[in-house]
């Protein structure tokens, strides 16, 4: 791969990846190695509010942006949002950032790169929505390639080592809830952004009532009917947390799971980063691109010819609905 040859090493570095949970997980390897090959440099990181916990004392990372990327989609808040950009526009150029990379490769995540005047501004030749032309140099990405080996072949880019993947999460201090933890558990995600990717919620209470193991419900606070549709028929065996935790909490709850059942979520990138043993059922996305990182989990999905068929609405969802209990139950069984 061509190898960027530069002038001086950055002293200021810009990484703008806002969102969502599950990639800015994936892009922890590449801030690995970007640390490691540039330790003097400063770090920041744009991010979008409500992911900041995600990254908030992060050693690494010298300074966080926290962008309220959600209301500025708002039509009625326009005008503050204008008023906001420009504010963010202003305070990025003073910066003076030597070297700018869009993780994102979307329009906004672009325009906030030029609007850096960073001289050096590498993204994906792959980005949408036109970002491309706000670049000064693009990076082959691929398709078919994990987020996590596409993150790292613009560290490749930047000349730096990426023989080792690391997923360096922040460390977080002892808190009340790591101590109400069970010594073993095991978690469900029964969420994720697309309907077409959620396997059925009294799939997995009926999954959970079969397993040996105490289970908890991850999720967020627009997942807490499906969670509650999951402990109803768990049969006594699962406990929601479902918009019960942080992100430092939830991150702590995957952590120390002894297994984790989920579909293609963000929670379950976090579990796989830690090496916990994911069981992640797919339907509609592609698992060479979105499935755990790493050795030691398993894929459960039918092979049917419309897949991966990337589609956020399907009249059958064949995909998902012909993945039953016992199956999944027998794959853990054989395997935990």
């Amino acid at each position: 791969m061509e190898v960027i040859k530069l002038d001086r090493i950055p002293q200021k570095i810009l990484v703008i990846k806002p969102s969502s949970l599950g990639d800015i997980v994936h892009s922890l390897p590449f801030l690995n190695t970007l640390r490691e090959s540039f330790p003097r440099s400063e770090i920041h990181w744009v991010v979008a509010r409500g992911l900041e916990g995600l990254l908030e004392g992060h050693p690494m990372i010298n300074k966080l942006w926290i962008i309220n990327k959600d209301e500025w989609k708002k039509i009625r808040k326009v005008k503050g949002t204008i008023k906001e950009i420009r504010a963010l526009f202003s305070l990025l150029k003073r910066e003076k950032f030597d070297l700018v990379v869009d993780l994102q490769g979307l329009m906004r995540s672009s325009i906030l790169a030029a609007a850096t005047g960073a001289s050096l501004r590498i993204g994906f030749k792959e980005a949408r929505e036109g970002s491309r032309m706000f670049y000064t140099h693009r990076v082959t990405g691929g398709r078919d390639i994990h987020a996590v080996d596409r993150y790292l072949k613009i560290a490749e880019f930047l000349g730096c080592d990426i023989s080792e993947v690391q997923f360096p999460f922040p460390l977080f201090e002892l808190s009340t809830f790591k101590l109400q933890l069970p010594e073993e558990y095991a978690v469900i995600v029964p969420g994720a952004r697309w309907k077409t990717k959620r396997w059925p919620p009294e799939r997995f209470g009926e999954l959970a009532s079969m397993l040996p193991l105490r289970f908890f419900v991850a999720g967020s606070k627009s997942d807490m009917d499906i969670a509650d549709r999951v402990v109803k028929n768990s049969k006594g065996n699962a406990v929601s947390m479902a918009g019960k935790t942080s992100i430092k909490e939830l991150i702590e709850l995957m952590r120390r799971a002894r297994v984790v059942v989920s579909n293609d979520s963000g929670p379950m990138h976090v579990a796989a980063a830690f090496h916990v043993p994911v069981f992640a059922i797919f339907g509609p996305t592609n698992p060479l691109r979105t499935g755990p990182y790493g050795s030691g989990h398993f894929i459960i999905r039918k092979e049917l010819e419309c897949l991966p068929c990337y589609k956020k609405n399907c009249r059958s969802v064949r995909c998902m609905d012909m993945i039953d209990v016992s199956m999944v139950a027998d794959i853990i069984k054989m395997n935990w």
